[in-house]
């Protein structure tokens, strides 16, 4: 009798793929990742959006021996920068202005002159010298057609950062006593000028044509001034000098600013970040830093809640408050002109997470980014009517971020460069946001309208980051200038002052079909972007260990005279993507991983895809 056997079906083969790259999911478990963003992703950033590669590295271009690298500061047009070094500011080798702060500096242009605000005083350089602000301040006309005995009309504001001002008389031909609005007059010699009939101002002399009386503010003529010798016109020019304790402080005490002004213009300097007035910020007139007219400030909500940042938003000043703020996170102003002066009323507060770091504020594609103890947030336009803001941006960080310690995120520092938003924390880790690459919101952040691709590197010792010539530059905490390399090409672009950059992408948890089934891992295939030498380190990860699989220092290379170098020479001259494949067994698991890794010096890695054929088989029983 024949019996008849049933011959088991062999175990189907699949086959799982990686086509796009689309950065780090740190705030996720690897076992709920989507396949194309990596738990365990380092040194790899966009190469063009879906592809990734290993990020370039620097060079020192320029070492000060020590001190904190604290601002870059360029005026338009000039070849020399300032470079803010510890309590010294330099062009060049030269140091021209001693006893700065040792914090991080800011600057703005305008007009010809460029200012610079580091938290101790203001200054100004025109090109030819750095100087304190106060020195060159804008001395204001406090009071015009005013009577020798007083009265007149008030013209201008007293300005913060100087002492000095000046009030304008019509004499009435009599009167040898001028009074001024202010008594307790400073010991600096008071000016006098008359009007002549050429409509000339002729100064006289302290001490010979008057005397003064500083306690009372009084001017006392030895020879009554004539009347104006242009009819109705002031002929008496006084000016004078009165201290008040503080004053200069409020201003040159800030740390940070922005520029902004009536109906969105940008011809005015908001500053705040003084410690003594930490809800406090200032305005100066128009296209003119030395002259912070002392009506120009604002009180923005309580005064334990200090002021961290500012925001443009459309034609919109948006005032960051920090965390201690219960009620108000954000303020918003508009400017305005109320009878020919400036106003800045506010015209809505908005409530959410607080600011944290002062350094952290930049715009990525336009959209303010900003950090909180939750993350990093952005105010969008359609807040702007709103009572609430809600917009996180880095969901994908979030889970390493926000692990940060305290201290080092509130000192942590972000740069825009190549439309990347990145935040370099610690000295060692930079957090990116990728402008190019908005993805939809994840379910875990229902109330964001978008989050961005992420990326995360490290070993990168980053006090301060600037942006020029299209280059991105930064300066460490012990005096070095460095700047990242920018050909993709050259071998020598791949290392950091001459340390190896080491890079890796992993796979989040695959679990196949069905995650309940057996899988056989047996062949894996990556395509990498062709390079003069390139390799890559293939590890899997079976029940939680990882193994070493293939190394593979051949298959990516072409031959180039250009960029010989011989221990790594190849003799093809491919230049498109290259391929790399194994065969691997991992047995009946239930989930795997891949890790790839590059970290050889002076070698490019660029990855395009991924493909892994496997099969399932039988139920997974641990």
């Amino acid at each position: 009798m024949a019996v008849n056997f049933s011959i088991p079906k062999s175990p189907s083969k699949s086959i799982m793929t990686i086509d796009d790259f689309l950065g780090v999911d740190f705030s996720n478990s690897p076992a709920n990742i989507d396949d194309n963003k990596s738990p365990n992703a380092v040194n790899l950033i966009r190469d063009v959006p879906g592809k990734v590669r290993k990020r370039m590295g620097y060079e020192v271009i320029k070492d000060y021996g020590e001190g904190n690298i604290n601002g870059y500061h360029t005026r338009r047009g000039d070849d020399k920068a300032i470079v803010h070094v510890g309590t010294n500011m330099y062009m060049g080798d030269n140091i021209v202005y001693e006893g700065a702060n040792d914090a991080i500096s800011r600057s703005w242009q305008f007009n010809d002159n460029l200012y610079i605000i580091d938290g101790k005083k203001m200054l100004q350089y025109d090109g030819k010298s750095l100087h304190t602000c106060e020195s060159v301040a804008y001395i204001p006309t406090i009071t015009i057609a005013k009577a020798p005995g007083g009265g007149g009309t008030q013209y201008e504001a007293l300005n913060l950062i100087q002492p000095a001002f000046i009030e304008l008389f019509l004499s009435d031909g009599t009167s040898t006593s001028y009074q001024l609005t202010f008594g307790e007059l400073d010991d600096t010699p008071v000016k006098v000028w008359f009007l002549d009939s050429n409509a000339n101002w002729v100064e006289k002399k302290e001490g010979t044509d008057f005397t003064v009386n500083r306690p009372a503010g009084t001017i006392n003529f030895t020879t009554a001034p004539g009347k104006s010798p242009l009819t109705g016109e002031d002929n008496v020019k006084i000016q004078a000098y009165r201290t008040v304790e503080g004053y200069a402080d409020r201003i040159n005490r800030c740390k940070f600013g922005t520029r902004f002004g009536v109906n969105g213009a940008f011809d005015r300097l908001f500053i705040s970040g003084n410690p003594d007035y930490p809800n406090s910020d200032w305005y100066s007139q128009q296209w003119d830093c030395t002259y912070f007219p002392d009506t120009g400030y604002s009180l923005l909500g309580s005064s334990k809640s200090a002021i961290v940042g500012y925001s443009i938003i459309s034609n919109y000043l948006a005032t960051h408050k920090d965390e201690m703020e219960q009620d108000l996170s954000i303020i918003l102003r508009e400017g305005d002109m109320v009878d020919n002066e400036p106003s800045f009323k506010i015209i809505n507060t908005l409530q959410g997470a607080g600011a944290i770091a002062t350094n952290s504020f930049a715009y990525l594609c336009t959209e303010p980014l900003f950090l909180t103890r939750s993350g990093l947030y952005a105010v969008t336009a359609q807040d702007i009517t709103g009572e609430k803001y809600a917009q996180s941006r880095s969901f994908y960080l979030n889970g390493k971020l926000t692990n940060e310690k305290y201290e080092d995120l509130v000192n942590s520092f972000a740069c825009i460069y190549n439309d990347m938003y990145l935040l370099s924390v610690a000295h060692d880790r930079l957090y990116i946001l990728d402008g190019l690459q908005p993805i939809r919101t994840d379910k875990s952040e229902p109330y964001a309208t978008r989050q961005y691709v992420a990326f995360y590197c490290n070993n990168l010792p980053i006090h301060s980051m600037w942006e020029q010539d299209n280059r991105l530059f930064f300066g460490t905490n012990d005096g070095k200038i460095c700047r990242f390399y920018n050909d993709k090409e050259s071998l020598n672009s791949y290392s950091d002052n001459g340390e190896r950059i080491v890079c890796q992408w992993e796979t989040p948890d695959i679990d196949g079909t069905l995650f309940y089934k057996n899988k056989t891992l047996r062949y894996i295939a990556i395509r990498v972007g062709a390079a003069i030498a390139t390799s890559v380190k293939i590890y899997g990860m079976d029940r939680g260990l990882w193994n070493f699989i293939k190394y593979d220092n051949t298959f990516g290379r072409y031959f180039s005279f250009q960029n010989l170098v011989f221990s790594k020479v190849a003799f093809s001259g491919n230049k498109t993507q290259k391929v790399s494949r194994t065969k691997v067994r991992i047995k009946k698991v239930d989930k795997y991983r891949i890790r790839l890794v590059n970290d050889e010096l002076n070698e490019p890695f660029a990855l395009y895809n991924i493909a892994m054929e496997y099969t399932e088989n039988g139920n997974y029983k641990g």
